[in-house]
């Protein structure tokens, strides 16, 4: 007889509109313990299958959970958020420090939904308010406002109805009420501060007749999803890089985001202490992760820390429903020593009704550092020696795309505009800085021969591992690394020799370096306290415990492209609750970048 021995569920803290899935364990007939995650109830075991249950405990009085500290119960709320009609779990508060510390974010909560209703001003009134959330005054105002937040239609949690009219199940004095009847279970808002139960049981096909126990697993409450402070675009079109003026053109433009995830392989509570373990879980950073993503609505994704599965499995299937194009390549394996699916890699997105895909280039590092070794290393030690330092299995994906957006993208000539879009993820030791500035060069290299092949602009994104004023840094925006660079102190091998060699024609801006023009535009001038003006770079992009600055950067052409607008910086202080990303509200350690570019007019010859 079949029968369940175990139940895991991949979380056990549910939040919402993060999937929970099981894991279930069972027991054969010979007595051997079999965990198919592929046998789901869909086809009979040994003439069993399996019944899944999910239910909801209803209490008798509404909890409501703080939105920050989702542990704690709410004693205040935000006034003005309901007001607005923000979803109401994020108006909840469990004391006016909470409230007082987050604030800022509220405000941009509400001026993003002022903005969005097209509303004019605020009343004057109170904002927040202290209440008894055992009365029930305040219980039947949670439940009053509960149609307002809505339940999201995109949820599939079994082919039950999700909340019957009739009591599902009663035991020990508890009410349960069914919610879903499938393996997985994604919580809605309206789960929030409920226990969540998962049953399952082993049947026999043909009696129906149960097999063993039900097994049962209970989770802590649900909480609301966290949510990082909305980021606005700034327009940074009136002056451009080099100075001159903004045109008034029709052209059509197009917007690129540079985002490192970071992979799941790395995502450990060793490495990120200070993260609640169920933030660092998979099911719910690739959901945090994609509505932050299509939140940006951005025309060119370039991602990095992609793992291979991720990629396959989630990333690809989910961006193809919002109309994306995928192109991938995965880190080489030289260096790996595990599961080959969980090698990361860099993938480009692009919609499908703006751009078309034209070619795509490849870019293994280990393969030129090969070819460099047997000119530098003439014997076997040596070269085993040179393998060990150049061998990182870092890669680069260029894709060339023919806008399609606009009938104003060809020039007077009649041809088409191209763009080649380089994304990379560059060796990350510090250690290895001339191992890291001979990957940038080798990249660079090869996007210069792309150039002279065609009339492109070009776009070059990811995470360089490399801060500001470094010498990969320096030559990608300069163009050329000073031979009394610092870097190039530590040079074993001799890859950067001559050093005269390392510069490039390629025109390169840095797309964030548009803040940094002198202005009086108040939007811009508040970017540029989040900015190194010593190197019209952001202050970040990558945020741990351990360590905080900028590696991640977006290169444009600045001879046929224009800089329209920005994604606006994260300022330092709303971090200031955490120790470091990742964190519940913001999935990854590094934060988006994103600019929108617009093709600058040709003149006719």
């Amino acid at each position: 007889m079949l029968s369940v021995v175990k139940v895991n569920l991949s979380s056990k803290v549910p939040v919402v509109g993060s999937e929970v899935s099981a894991s279930i364990f069972w027991r054969l007939p010979d007595g051997s313990i079999r965990n198919d995650d592929d046998s789901v109830g869909l086809r009979p075991i040994h003439g069993y299958h399996f019944v899944y249950k999910w239910y909801r405990l209803k209490s008798d009085k509404t909890v409501a959970v703080c939105y920050v500290h989702s542990s704690e119960q709410a004693t205040l709320q935000c006034l003005a958020c309901v007001k607005a009609k923000i979803p109401v779990a994020y108006s909840y508060h469990c004391s006016s420090r909470c409230f007082s510390e987050s604030w800022e974010h509220h405000r941009a909560l509400h001026e993003r939904a002022a903005f969005t209703l097209n509303e004019n001003g605020n009343e004057e009134e109170e904002t927040s308010g202290n209440f008894d959330f055992g009365s029930s005054i305040i219980g039947t105002s949670l439940s009053s406002s509960k149609p307002s937040i809505g339940q999201n239609p995109g949820l599939n949690n079994g082919s039950a109805h999700l909340y019957p009219t009739a009591i599902a199940e009663r035991n020990n004095g508890a009410t349960w009420l069914e919610v879903g009847c499938s393996k997985t279970y994604t919580p809605t808002v309206d789960d929030i501060g409920h226990i969540l139960k998962f049953d399952c049981l082993g049947v026999n096909a043909k009696t129906k007749v149960a097999a063993g126990d039900t097994k049962t697993f209970l989770t802590s409450r649900v909480q609301s999803a966290p949510i990082p402070s909305p980021r606005c675009l700034i327009s940074v079109s009136k002056v451009d890089v080099t100075g001159r003026l903004d045109f008034d053109s029709s052209s059509g433009t197009f917007t690129v985001l540079s985002y490192n995830i970071l992979s799941d392989v790395y995502a450990t509570s060793e490495l990120y202490s200070y993260c609640p373990f169920w933030a660092l879980s998979w099911f719910y950073r690739r959901q945090n992760l994609l509505r932050e993503i299509l939140g940006y609505n951005a025309d060119i994704l370039c991602l990095q820390e992609i793992q291979n599965d991720q990629f396959e499995e989630f990333f690809k299937p989910e961006l193809d429903k919002h109309g994306y194009q995928a192109l991938y390549k995965k880190k080489t394996t030289e260096v790996c020593n595990g599961n080959a699916s969980a090698i990361d890699g860099c993938a480009t997105f692009f919609r499908r009704d703006k751009l078309s895909h034209v070619k795509k280039y490849e870019v293994e590092f280990n393969k030129a550092a090969q070819s460099v070794t047997d000119q530098i290393a003439p014997g076997a030690a040596q070269k085993r020696t040179a393998l060990d330092r150049m061998l990182k299995d870092n890669i680069a994906l260029i894709a060339v795309l023919e806008p399609k957006f606009s009938n104003h993208v060809a020039d007077p000539s009649g041809k088409k505009r191209l763009l080649c879009v380089a994304n990379t993820h560059i060796h990350v030791h510090q250690d290895l800085m001339d191992v890291k500035l001979w990957q940038v060069q080798t990249l660079l290299r090869g996007l210069e021969k792309i150039a002279v092949s065609a009339d492109i602009s070009m776009l070059v994104c990811g995470d360089f591992n490399s801060t500001p004023g470094s010498a990969p840094h320096t030559l990608l925006a300069t163009g050329k690394v000073d031979q009394m660079h610092p870097d190039l102190v530590i040079d074993p091998l001799g890859i950067l020799h001559p050093t005269n060699n390392l510069r490039h024609q390629l025109p390169l801006v840095s797309a964030y370096s548009s803040f940094a023009i002198p202005t009086a535009d108040p939007g811009i001038e508040k970017q540029k306290s989040r900015m190194d003006l010593k190197t019209n770079e952001p202050f970040f992009t990558n945020c741990t415990r351990d360590f905080l600055g900028t590696v991640d950067y977006i290169f444009y052409s600045a001879d046929s492209l224009m800089v329209e607008s920005l994604l606006e910086l994260v300022d330092v202080g709303c971090l200031q609750r955490e120790t470091g990303l990742p964190s519940p509200a913001c999935s990854s350690d590094h934060i988006a970048l994103l600019a929108e570019f617009r093709f600058m007019p040709r003149m006719r010859l």
